[in-house]
């Protein structure tokens, strides 16, 4: 994989001088474990964005809340029925 992306931070000299205190312990260079800490950061916050884990004790009780009917807000009608922020006013 070619790497043509860059990424710049600014650090105070206490937190770059600890980032590379870890990656040197690591045996890795700066770059590599900057981007792995990132990439692995990144990939939990936005695994917490999509998707849930239901334990299997809990799963039939989880299903049966999905099943039931929906109870209509009244809150969330009027938004909906509002103009949305995103579309171009006229």
């Amino acid at each position: 994989m070619v790497k043509d992306s860059r990424l710049a931070l600014r650090l105070t000299g206490e937190e770059k001088a600890t980032i590379a205190a870890a990656s040197a312990v690591q045996g890795r260079s700066l770059s590599e474990f900057t981007t792995q800490c990132a990439l692995e950061k990144a990939a939990e916050i936005l695994a917490d964005q999509r998707t849930f884990h239901v334990p299997d004790t809990r799963w039939a009780g989880f299903e049966a809340l999905l099943e039931e009917p929906v109870v209509p807000h009244p809150g969330v009608r009027d938004l909906f029925a509002r103009p949305s922020v995103f579309q171009a006013r006229a």
